[in-house]
């Protein structure tokens, strides 16, 4: 797969067909309309050509200040579409001025003539151009006038998208994890920055590293403890997270922290990915260490049994 990040400087496609989308979660649903997609680019001897935005479009127009949620950061979006066998991934750079743009223009100055499309697969509610006056229709009215073909996706799929989408962020802040695994088709993961916590896990033997996440608009679990595994240097360990207020030792503030098994070396600084595998129990108070430590136990067993 070819990145493209500047719009500017795309190759010449052969026969390029494009689709449209911010794709997070790269989930199975989306994997249907990507094979689709791939399907159509081999029976017009063409390329696949998927066209994505950073940042998410609805940062740009949205005039709710809340931050959005993603399931994937950009680079976690890169690396599942890679395995889809896609040609081409083109990011544009989502801006006021992009969002702006005449529909007309949308489809003349952009589509065409940076990508001049055999066919182009787009949902049937696709919106676009300034205050979203573009639609399928004027897609479709443009078609013969720029010599392309057009495919929609139908409403039952489109909406089973968004049903998909919805469901797993749901699932995820819920700590329902099994659940968004299934929606996905692989398991949810995330990574973060080892960083220094307060040390009181070494105390009572179950050591843990300390994650400060590394995107804002990363989607996080829900509290409580998983089992996971830990992706370190290159290597992959077993091991059990924590998401919560650590109410045992009068937590005040919210924390990741992950205990890797059989792991012994000093990562501070490091990058650290986690792949989440089940959810365990939820956050508990315990009367002192020594119940946590008895707690903590068994979750290890839990988790190794698990996994």
């Amino acid at each position: 797969m070819q990145i493209h990040r500047d719009i500017n400087q795309l190759p010449h496609f052969r026969n390029a067909v494009i689709t449209i989308g911010t794709f997070d979660g790269v989930h199975a649903g989306h994997r249907q309309i990507i094979n689709s997609l791939n399907e159509q680019a081999a029976k017009a001897n063409g390329e696949s050509v998927i066209i994505t935005f950073h940042p998410h479009p609805r940062k740009v127009v949205s005039s709710i200040i809340t931050g959005v949620r993603l399931i994937n950061t950009l680079e976690e979006r890169i690396e599942l579409l890679a395995e889809t066998g896609i040609n081409h991934l083109v990011i544009v750079p989502f801006t006021e001025y992009f969002a702006n743009q005449a529909a007309e223009a949308y489809i003349s100055d952009f589509l065409v003539a940076k990508f001049k499309p055999h066919t182009i697969i787009i949902g049937y509610d696709h919106r676009f151009g300034k205050e979203r006056s573009g639609d399928y229709k004027l897609m479709e009215e443009k078609a013969p006038v720029y010599n392309y073909r057009l495919k929609e996706i139908p409403e039952h799929i489109q909406n089973a998208l968004k049903v998909s989408s919805t469901n797993i962020r749901n699932a995820i802040l819920h700590s329902r994890i099994e659940e968004a695994n299934s929606f996905l088709g692989y398991d949810f993961f995330f990574e973060g920055e080892v960083v220094h916590g307060d040390k009181i896990g070494r105390t009572i033997g179950y050591p843990t590293a300390n994650l400060k996440s590394t995107d804002e608009e990363k989607i996080v679990l829900g509290d409580g403890i998983y089992a996971v595994y830990c992706i370190v240097e290159g290597k992959q360990y077993k091991g059990m997270m924590s998401i919560g207020f650590r109410p045992t030792v009068n937590g005040r503030a919210r924390v990741t922290e992950v205990n890797i098994f059989d792991f012994d070396k000093q990562i501070y600084g490091q990058k650290l990915r986690v792949i989440v595998k089940r959810y365990l129990r939820s956050e508990v108070k315990f009367n002192g260490l020594d119940e946590l430590k008895a707690a903590l136990h068994k979750d290890k067993e839990d988790s190794l049994r698990l996994l």
